[in-house]
């Protein structure tokens, strides 16, 4: 059975840490529920913004919102800071460009 240490002897990565990130990435990537099931899970537990809840999950600002609603999760609209609200438009630039190309 293959495992990370096999992967890190073979010099295929630096460390196991690396092995197990990128194999989340991965993950993440194959399989979009995951994404959106962890951005749901964060929203409610983390205080990420709505904004960067649907951009880890890889939706759009609209179906974060519907996605929350629909599972009787109450939104946080607005930031409450000047900080916040920079990130905001930062994750919207990021995921706008994701679209555009």
């Amino acid at each position: 059975m293959l495992s990370t240490e096999d992967l890190v002897k073979a010099g295929l990565y630096d460390s196991e840490e690396a092995v197990i990130q990128d194999s989340l990435r991965c993950l993440l990537q194959v399989r979009p529920g995951l994404r959106l099931e962890l951005a749901v899970y964060w929203y409610q537990t983390e205080d990420i913004s709505l904004g960067k809840a649907a951009n880890l999950a890889g939706v759009s600002f609209e179906q974060m919102k519907e996605v929350l609603r629909s599972r009787g999760i109450q939104l946080r609209l607005g930031p409450e800071t000047r900080e916040e609200a920079l990130e905001e438009v930062a994750t919207l630039r990021r995921h706008l460009r994701g679209q555009s190309g």
